[in-house]
């Protein structure tokens, strides 16, 4: 399979490579960056993580390459700053992303993994402007999920990997973590309101609270990571469930508009879009969640499309 990661130069774009490298499989993984200095330090670098890990390879590339990728990682984005929201980002992000559009030829019939954010407005708007099939363009929102878990089990003092939590919605203010579907080591577990609100405390603030570091780096390593298990989920398929932002077309009363939610993944995309039932709160926030990236897709859809 052949991978190219838009944003290659970057931490996450980097991180991605190198989880791909190491975790087996034979990918073709190519560097794309506006900065090439930077994707062909990590190319160089990354040459020798293929000795102790063979069977990929790495290289730069150009634009040129992203047209015969199976699978292109959008992972560029403007530096990174203090703020309060991902939305910061956006005019910026969707130029860049804008421009990266523009090297996918029409027909191109691969999957489109966006990381740059706001991700799920992203992917809204490039569904609605590229004609590329919505099960090919995927959001990733994994972390939000990540980062749920590593609050109970901090609340709780448990160790990592024991829980299973869920977090829907809009990969920014308006995610809808779901409570009741909370499970310790697969058992249904409900909490304590003080933990639920303390865990609910940790994971709201968590992106302010890592920028307000003015550290110029994002989440690297858990992002690359995620990254490179989705694209290992997309070429083998299975029953494995995943939270990805995906445009919905009926699921869940939604159209129109890409929210995070349960999918299976597989060659070509999204296998299945899973519908869970939802209680009236989670409902209700994924509707709203719904609404805000409806709203910033189309003050996105007033400007150029891609040519």
């Amino acid at each position: 399979m052949r991978v190219a990661i838009v944003g290659g130069g970057g931490g996450v774009g980097a991180s991605a490579a190198f989880n791909l490298l190491v975790g087996g499989g034979a990918h073709d993984v190519v560097l794309v960056d506006a900065r090439r200095e930077m994707a062909i330090s990590h190319a160089l670098d990354l040459e020798q993580v293929v000795e102790l890990a063979p069977g990929g390879s790495i290289r730069d590339g150009d634009p040129g390459d992203v047209a015969a990728a199976d699978v292109v990682v959008l992972a560029g984005g403007a530096p990174l700053k203090v703020n309060t929201t991902r939305l910061a980002y956006l005019e910026d992000n969707a130029a860049i992303v804008r421009e990266n559009l523009t090297w996918l030829p029409d027909g191109w019939p691969g999957v489109l993994l966006m990381v740059t954010n706001p991700v799920d407005a992203l992917v809204t708007w490039t569904h609605r402007h590229t004609g590329i099939d919505r099960r090919r363009v995927l959001g990733y929102t994994l972390n939000d999920s990540l980062r749920m878990r590593t609050a109970i089990g901090q609340q709780l003092g448990i160790e990592p990997g024991r829980v299973e939590a869920w977090v829907l919605g809009e990969h920014g203010d308006a995610t809808v973590p779901l409570w009741d579907r909370v499970r310790i080591d697969g058992a249904p577990a409900a909490l304590d309101p003080e933990v639920r609100a303390a865990a609910a405390e940790w994971m709201g603030s968590w992106y302010r609270r890592h920028v307000a570091l003015d550290s110029g780096r994002s989440s690297t390593w858990t992002s690359g990571l995620g990254i490179a298990r989705m694209i290992a989920a997309l070429e083998r398929g299975g029953d494995e469930l995943w939270p990805a932002s995906v445009v919905l077309e009926g699921e869940y009363g939604l159209s129109d508009v890409a929210v995070g939610v349960p999918v299976r993944l597989g060659p070509g995309g999204v296998r299945e879009i899973v519908a869970w039932d939802l209680g009236a709160e989670a409902a209700a926030g994924l509707a709203r969640a719904a609404e805000v990236v409806a709203g910033i897709a189309d003050d996105l859809d007033a400007q150029p499309s891609p040519a």
